[in-house]
């Protein structure tokens, strides 16, 4: 979760603030100070505390203008209204944006005589590859043995919710699945694509000496990384 959602989260732990917020967010219009205090039975300065700190999280935005679009002479009252913010709490994390983009790119990029599976393990293939060729453009880490490149891995893992464990030196287990519960209902098609997405991030960003390797644990990500065996050297996905 990033830093402003944690804020916006803190921000809707007091009743009037969550109440408030969901009255603009259900408002047909810009809502008044005046209006959102009466809609929760406040009083305007209380009101105005609470709106601006939702406003200070990023989750309202403010702005002066007429509400019925009269020009009055004085300072036109503030007006608040809903952002693009979206927060949504998991413990643990879940990535299941991230898996139906994949699928829903496999629905639009399948090839001819290619099945709906084989699609999207490329596709997450493709994302994974992407992925870690941008991570390596921005870190610019130059030549990587296993252990560095495994701590470059587990930012990445720690980013997307995996919640990857350092169990020794060159291995790390992923204590959650970020794509769970779906997961569970075809294993081999998620399971799949998270491998192929680990396997061609690994390859994006040029861990040569690292593979993502398929251990499926209860409770648990089905994929592990740790040091590449000789001769491993495909990748789930990659073309040729």
């Amino acid at each position: 979760m990033t830093d402003q959602a944690v804020r916006a989260v803190a921000a809707l732990e007091d009743e009037l603030r969550r109440r408030m917020y969901a009255f603009i967010r259900h408002s047909p219009a810009p809502v008044t100070r005046d209006e959102a205090a009466q809609s929760v039975g406040i009083s305007r300065k209380l009101a105005a505390f609470h709106l601006d700190k939702l406003v200070e999280v990023g989750l309202l935005r403010a702005t002066y203008a007429q509400p019925d679009g009269i020009r009055r002479v004085g300072r036109a009252p503030k007006l608040y209204q809903p952002t693009g913010l979206q927060v949504q709490v998991s413990i643990p994390p879940r990535e299941h944006g991230l898996l139906a983009e994949i699928l829903l790119d496999a629905v639009r990029r399948q090839r001819p005589g290619e099945s709906g599976p084989q699609s999207a393990v490329r596709v997450a293939a493709d994302r994974g590859r992407e992925l870690g060729q941008a991570e390596r453009e921005r870190l610019k880490p130059g030549r990587l043995g296993t252990e560095r490149a495994l701590t470059y891995i587990a930012d990445m893992l720690e980013r997307h919710g995996f919640e990857p464990a350092r169990v020794a030196p060159t291995c790390l287990q992923l204590d959650n699945c970020p794509f769970h519960p779906l997961a569970a209902k075809d294993p081999d098609l998620v399971c799949g694509i998270n491998h192929a997405f680990l396997s061609a991030y690994c390859q994006g960003l040029e861990a040569t000496t690292v593979e993502a390797r398929l251990v499926p644990r209860p409770g648990a990500c089905c994929v592990e990384l740790g040091s590449a065996s000789k001769g491993a050297a495909s990748f789930p996905g990659r073309a040729g």
